[in-house]
């Protein structure tokens, strides 16, 4: 991992790693393309030959896993791909190379984490406060093979992504607000174990936590101190997480779908979208012309 500093911040990439997995890939002089994955390619376990080869498959998934630590617009991308490692075919390495194709357009793109003066947040009066922000998203019975949803959420410390991730639940949820409350149970544990951390270290985190969510069946669900049939079979995710909401640990915000950052995590995306949500993350070239 390469580290920079200037008076911005400190910047993360891993812009040597990148180019050697373009290498690697055979595809140093590639044209890229324009997005991870291809918002119309719906992978699946039969489409396609078995690789002769599925040794290398499994060897650049892993260095894409890796990659990650660093890049994680590419995290979604990653996790799909990453379920076929097993029996990967000719339409799952052509999904790989798509991603290697991608890194291509900007191979030293990483984390940038702003300066903003140690404990000391834009907005808010008390500067031994941090401000804590989740955003959480989930994509409902996409996958094809299992019908299970794809969870994803990113978390902000002092206006810097921290955390990320991006997983297939492991369950099948029977509706969208099912699949979007389990992924409100996941991120508010991460969001908990973040507060955790920052008060063993020493640091005051006071404030609840934000978590913007943009469905609002799963926001009333968490909300709604009345369990019934349709919310059974959720309850301990409905009561851990309206356990943080009544102990004033936890505000949910509903935010617009076009404003929700944890797309990048749940679903492929045209461009002009990657483009918008890589900037909110802060995720920029660090090589790029100025």
């Amino acid at each position: 991992i390469e580290v920079s500093y200037s008076e911005v911040g400190v910047a993360l990439c891993q812009r040597k790693y990148t180019l050697d997995i373009l290498s690697d890939a055979i595809l140093s002089d590639c044209k890229p393309s324009d997005s991870p994955m291809d918002p119309l390619v719906k992978l699946d376990n039969d489409k396609g030959e078995l690789l002769h080869d599925p040794k290398k498959y499994r060897r650049l998934v892993g260095k894409l896993n890796y990659l990650t630590i660093t890049r994680p617009d590419i995290s979604f991308a990653v996790s799909v791909v990453s379920q076929f490692m097993s029996a990967p075919r000719t339409t799952h390495w052509q999904a790989v190379l798509h991603i290697v194709r991608y890194l291509k357009g900007a191979p030293g793109r990483g984390l940038i984490f702003h300066d903003r003066g140690h404990l000391h947040i834009a907005g808010y009066s008390d500067p031994d406060c941090l401000e804590v922000t989740g955003y959480s998203d989930a994509d409902w019975a996409e996958y094809p093979v299992d019908r299970r949803s794809t969870s994803g959420y990113c978390i902000f410390l002092g206006g810097n992504l921290v955390s990320w991730k991006s997983k297939k639940q492991s369950v099948v949820s029977r509706s969208s607000a099912e699949a979007e409350y389990r992924a409100m149970a996941n991120v508010t544990g991460e969001l908990q174990w973040i507060h955790m951390l920052l008060t063993e270290i020493g640091f005051s985190a006071t404030r609840p936590s934000t978590l913007h969510c943009d469905n609002k069946s799963a926001m009333h669900i968490a909300s709604n101190s009345v369990f019934h049939e349709r919310t059974k079979h959720i309850e301990v995710d409905c009561h851990y997480v309206r356990e943080k909401l009544n102990y004033g640990e936890l505000k949910l915000v509903h935010t617009r779908s076009e404003e929700q950052l944890a797309d990048i995590f749940t679903k492929p995306l045209r461009s002009g979208r990657v483009s918008y949500i890589c900037h909110q993350l802060g995720l920029y070239d660090m090589y790029a012309p100025t």
